[in-house]
């Protein structure tokens, strides 16, 4: 997995969708991701504010993951909006990931706007113990 990721600030408008001619209605930002390895995979946590899981989609084509989100509009009907720091809109990100990754086991969670991926390592990527004996 490509580990040299970046920060970038929160609701930063994805790099490759400035400048485009526009096909939805609102804009995608680039959601902030935290990666984390262990000897038998990473866990990759990104926010994502007001997804539900049912609006998650996540793709692996080419190696390459891609995770798209659709936010849903929540406008209390009894308020009237006066000032807003929260841009609405989607997400979209994507990470290459290398051939230790066993693309078969790939878990998905997404809760409370934050998803979270499980990628597990393949089984010959694992750091095995090797038994050493008395000649």
């Amino acid at each position: 997995m490509d580990t040299n990721i970046t920060q970038a600030p929160r609701h930063e408008v994805a790099p490759e969708a400035q400048g485009l001619e526009q096909t939805r209605p609102r804009p995608v930002y680039r959601p902030l991701a935290d990666i984390y390895e262990t000897d038998q995979g990473i866990t990759l946590t990104l926010e994502m504010p007001g997804v539900a899981a049912d609006g998650v989609e996540v793709t692996l084509e080419k190696r390459v993951l891609t995770i798209r989100g659709r936010a849903g509009i929540q406008r209390p009907d009894t308020y009237r909006q006066i000032y807003s720091e929260y841009g609405e809109g989607d997400y979209e990100r994507s990470f290459t990931l290398s051939q230790d990754i066993d693309a078969g086991k790939i878990n998905a969670v997404c809760r409370h706007g934050v998803l979270t991926l499980e990628l597990p390592k393949a089984e010959e990527a694992q750091p095995r113990q090797i038994s050493v004996r008395a000649a």
